[in-house]
């Protein structure tokens, strides 16, 4: 159907490289471990909707743009870098609250700038953009009647299974946290540990070379 071959080994390989780790699963753990499953599945929803946007993108050959134009390519993977490093900044900044024993290290924020986040760290990513070029297509039929529907199907078979994983994982995440209930302390190492990870991320997305 749509020319689409090999679909449970397109699924299964969908699924691996949904499950390895990188910006967007950490802002999942991270919001989800300190303001509940539902600010992971904010968080989630923004990157599905980020993802889709890479999809549509492919599709209608703008992805293209950045596989073929250095420039392009380096211009957005700045400035998604950027954006990784300002939300790093945010996490390794974060205080303890003196006299507040209970307080979050981590400011609580609207579900909407949580989705904010979600879509920003992914769809300022050049590289989801080249992944989707390179990968997708390996699926479709050189016959196939409309190459453009096809790799939307397929696009929206990826993402949705993506959603599948980060809605458990903000789920699993948030369920830990209130089992364990880790100290203001404990969050707070947490949160920059955490922040590192996410300087670490910047960095290296920065330094990604187009190829």
């Amino acid at each position: 159907m749509f020319g689409i071959h090999d679909l449970p080994l397109f699924v299964i390989s969908g699924l691996l490289l949904n499950i390895m780790p990188g910006p967007d699963s950490l802002l999942i753990v991270t919001r989800s471990a300190t303001q509940g499953w539902r600010a992971g599945c904010a968080a989630a929803l923004g990157i599905g909707t980020g993802t889709l946007v890479h999809v549509l993108a492919a599709a209608l050959g703008l992805s293209a743009v950045l596989a073929t134009s250095a420039t392009a390519f380096t211009v957005v993977k700045l400035v998604g870098a950027a954006y990784i490093l300002y939300m790093a900044i945010g996490l390794l900044r974060t205080r303890k609250r003196v006299g507040d024993a209970e307080a979050p290290a981590l400011p609580a924020l609207p579900y909407r700038k949580i989705f904010a986040q979600g879509f920003m760290t992914n769809v300022l990513n050049p590289k989801v953009a080249v992944f989707f070029l390179a990968f997708v297509p390996q699926f479709i039929s050189a016959d196939a009647p409309n190459k453009a529907l096809a790799f939307i199907v397929l696009g929206c078979i990826f993402n949705f299974n993506g959603m599948l994983w980060c809605g458990a994982l903000a789920l699993t995440t948030a369920k830990a946290s209130e089992r364990l209930k880790p100290s203001p302390a404990v969050s707070l190492w947490l949160n920059r540990v955490t922040g590192g990870l996410f300087v670490w991320l910047g960095v290296k997305l920065a330094l990604a070379k187009h190829h």
